[in-house]
């Protein structure tokens, strides 16, 4: 299989935007050296295009005039928006021409099954595909449900019941930029180690990658992650698991899992998919 040439951003949420409450509250965190800086940074520098995708957000106008507006803090003011809200959007020529044309794409928070359902098997993720695995200086970042709505196994959603049963998670598939690798979001800061424990029991083959606020990770030819940004990274994995029974059991049953592997990446920390080794 033909090893990707371009570039992913995924970006837990409540990424640092240059104002507001979370740029306050972070002491010793600048703006101008954090995880949108070095999406800009990552990219050819002067003329940049970037297109911001809305499609998951509740608020389409709002969200992408909040990253309009950072990226012009940054230096870049060749950023667009791209109002992709049903499927016959992303077969538009005139989007798909800008999807051509873009640098940078990506993708806001919001409703990951929104993007799903509007990419799934579309013109836009074709080209975004073929760039991705073409294309050197090409890269897509997804922050929050675009972050999750990346890899080919997606977490849907998860109950707020007992943790670590099964039956509390729902999983979909996602755009499939990320082949062995499901990601969940917000993921210290609403606890959801339990959810992506049972996403890993659920498709063993795959690591989880729980990325934290403000944090996110640097993914090069869909092998090394590299953290950005100012919290952890949490890697869970599966794949030597000695004991699973989640094929075994009813919905609601408590999970087994014996010899799942953890672990956690502060920045600048890098980390091989195929090996699970610390680089």
């Amino acid at each position: 299989m033909q090893v990707p040439k371009g570039k992913l951003v995924a970006i837990g949420g409540n990424e640092d935007k240059g104002t507001g409450e979370a740029t306050l509250a972070r002491q010793g965190s600048f703006f101008d050296q954090g995880i949108l800086k070095r999406i800009h940074d990552e990219l050819y520098g002067p003329g940049t295009r970037i297109e911001v995708v809305t499609t998951a957000a509740l608020v389409p106008e709002q969200a992408g005039e909040v990253y309009t507006h950072a990226f012009l803090l940054l230096g870049c003011d060749n950023v667009g928006v791209l109002p992709i809200q049903q499927a016959a959007d992303a077969h538009r020529p005139d989007y798909l021409e800008r999807l051509c044309k873009a640098d940078a794409v990506m993708f806001t928070g919001g409703d990951q099954s929104r993007i799903t359902r509007v990419f799934l098997h579309s013109e836009a993720l074709a080209i975004l595909r073929r760039r991705y695995q073409q294309e050197e200086k090409f890269l897509i970042s997804g922050t929050s449900a675009g972050a999750m709505a990346l890899s080919l196994h997606m977490i849907h959603g998860s109950l707020e019941m007992d943790s670590l049963v099964k039956g509390t998670v729902t999983m979909q598939a996602g755009l499939g930029l990320l082949k062995h690798v499901i990601i969940d979001t917000h993921f210290v800061n609403r606890r959801r180690i339990p959810r992506l424990i049972e996403a890993i029991a659920c498709v063993p083959s795959c690591i989880g990658i729980g990325l934290g606020e403000d944090t996110g990770i640097l993914i090069k030819q869909n092998r090394c992650i590299e953290t950005i940004g100012s919290g952890l990274v949490i890697v869970l994995d599966g794949r030597r698991l000695e004991k699973n029974n989640y094929k075994d059991i009813r919905e609601g049953e408590a999970l087994c899992m014996e010899n799942l592997i953890m672990h956690v990446l502060p920045k600048g920390q890098a980390y091989n998919i195929a090996s699970g080794d610390f680089v």
